[in-house]
This record gives structure tokens, C-alpha cells and sequence, in this order.
């Protein structure tokens, strides 16, 4: 099968750094490719993503904030969509694609929200007409109200990939977007709670980014609490490998939760607020052993979810 890949414009695919969206295209390009499918990716023009790409796309500025903006957007669909008329199917990650979609004419479209369906959002997944939405948790389908969800198909990861960590390192560790929504501040204050050390790396280019950190993070690092940067893959799990746990305090109904799967891969377990976690606990049976045995003498145990990766 011929598949066309759409990537959102703003970030290289993989990403060197934050980029949960490019991370899931470059996972799903190179595991399609490899399972005997042809793939034709569009992308940033400096994107690395080993697996033919469309020619002719801008580049992405990797330091530089993620800004949404329409021609941008709209330019790098025109180009994706022209170049992928002989495809069996197109799978698109913007959210300006699937809106060209306006006749049954060309492949079939599916489309995958890595977002809430929020009020942002639901405009244009109604406004959508042929083309098959993809959830990414059962929770976040429960939310499409009248958008008709084709499938839910949850975020992968290729384990092997993925070097198992230590856990020796003495200190919890924070993973994320310096946000509300992420719990950044949150983290602090149960690692402070706990007595326990949290080093956190999180990405923090966008203005309403920096506000958040200046005025409600940055006031409660030192000692033992240590803000690391943007990491890159590598060292992401690097530090996530070698923490005892990975607090994920979230405070919204998280769409899906990338950074809890590659933490679980790396033998790391999952502290999370129950109430915004839309995993599911699997099975004790055939998972990778926990570092931190139980929760039971934590301060917040009683508001917190534990979770191993099953093999």
C-alpha cells in the first residue's frame, strides 16, 4: 500500500527536542515502511525522518517558538495534498488538511486529533466532510460530541528502541511542556511534600510559557528541585531512565499522555493524578518490573495512579 504521511509544519520530524505529534509520525513512518508499505512523508525540510518525503517544503525553525500560523499551515497542505494524488490513502496530522477534502474525488483522507476536542477544535472536525477522524484515547472520543470518531487508536512506541533505565539516580523526574495544564508547579509541590528530589525538563519557547515559569515554578526551584531545559530524545530518557518514578501531575484531561508510555518503557512507573489519566492500569501479568514498589508511604498515594508497561 502507497501511504501518505502529513506531518503539522512546525517542528522537524523526529523532533530534536518537544514534539510529541512528529515523535508519533516518525514512529509511524518507520514502522509502516518497515512492515512492507511505501511511504511518502510530508514534512519540515529539515526533517531526518529516514522514509521518502515531499520535496520543496519550508524548513522548521528548531529554537524558535511554535507558532501556528494559517499560511504557513495552509502552504505546506497545497504542497502535501499535490504531491500525494497517486496514493492509497492519506493520513493527515494538521488540522487546515483534512479541510481541502470538499469532494469524494482523490484518496481516502483519515485525520488523527493529538488535541482536546475543545472549542478550538470542534469547528473545524465538523466542518470536515469524507474524512475519517481517529481518537487517540477513549476518553478523548467520549468528548467529540457530534464528530463521529472512526477508530481510537492509541499513541505506540517501539519498546526496543528505548534503553531500560537504572532508577538508581535518587530523584523523581518531571517530563513535559512548562504549562498549567502539565502540572509543572504541581510536581514541585509533591516532590517538596514527599522529600524527595525532582529534576524536570520541559519545553519553554512560547511566551505564555515563560510567563508561567517566572511566576509559578521558577520561585520554588533549588535544593534538591532542579530545572534541566528542552532535552532532547536521548537525554529525555536518560533522565527519565534513571528517576525512580516520573511525576505526571496533570491538571486536565490529558488526550492520550505520550511521556507516560516512554517513561513505562524505560522500566520507570508513572505517578498520576487519577483524574487525568487516560491510560489503563494493565494487568500485573507479563509486566516490566517496577523500580518503585508501591506508593503506600507517599503523601499522595491516595490521589495517584501507579502504572507498568506490559510487554
Amino acid at each position: 500500500m502507497r501511504i501518505g504521511l502529513i506531518a503539522p509544519p512546525w517542528v522537524p520530524v523526529p523532533p530534536p527536542a518537544y514534539g510529541g505529534t512528529e515523535a508519533v509520525v516518525d514512529r509511524l513512518a518507520r514502522g509502516l515502511v518497515a512492515a512492507g508499505h511505501e511511504v511518502l512523508l510530508a514534512a519540515a525540510s529539515n526533517s531526518t525522518c529516514p522514509v521518502p518525503r515531499v520535496p520543496g517544503m519550508e524548513a522548521a525553525a528548531e529554537d524558535r517558538p511554535v507558532v501556528a500560523e494559517t499560511a504557513t499551515e495552509v502552504r505546506h497542505v497545497l504542497a502535501a495534498y499535490a504531491a500525494m494524488g497517486d496514493v492509497d490513502v492519506i493520513h493527515d496530522h494538521t488540522n487546515a488538511g483534512p479541510l481541502l477534502r470538499c469532494t469524494d474525488a482523490g484518496p481516502p483522507i483519515v485525520t488523527t486529533n493529538h488535541g482536546p476536542f475543545g472549542p478550538e477544535l470542534m469547528p473545524l472536525f465538523r466542518a470536515m466532510r469524507g474524512v475519517a477522524v481517529v481518537a487517540i484515547s477513549h476518553h478523548q472520543a467520549s468528548t467529540s460530541e457530534d464528530v463521529r470518531i472512526a477508530a481510537v487508536i492509541h499513541h505506540g512506541i517501539d519498546v526496543d528502541t528505548v534503553p531500560i533505565g537504572a532508577g538508581d539516580g535518587g530523584y523523581a523526574s518531571f517530563l513535559g511542556r512548562m504549562s498549567p495544564e502539565k502540572g509543572a508547579r504541581e510536581a514541585v509541590l509533591i516532590a517538596r511534600a514527599a522529600g524527595v528530589p525532582l529534576k524536570m525538563a520541559a519545553k519553554l519557547r512560547e511566551d505564555a510559557e515563560r510567563e508561567y515559569f517566572e511566576s509559578e515554578v521558577e520561585p520554588l526551584l533549588g535544593g534538591d528541585i532542579e530545572f534541566v531545559g528542552e532535552l532532547g530524545t536521548e537525554e529525555k530518557l536518560e533522565l527519565v531512565g534513571g528517576s525512580f518514578a516520573l511525576l505526571d501531575p496533570m491538571q486536565w484531561p490529558e488526550p492520550f499522555g505520550l511521556v507516560m508510555i516512554e517513561a513505562l518503557a524505560t522500566g520507570t512507573p508513572v505517578v498520576a493524578m487519577r483524574n487525568a489519566c487516560p491510560l489503563r492500569q494493565p494487568s500485573p501479568k507479563n509486566c516490566r518490573a517496577s523500580k518503585m514498589p508501591t506508593t503506600a508511604s507517599l503523601p499522595w498515594s491516595e490521589t495517584t495512579t501507579t502504572f507498568t508497561l506490559p510487554f
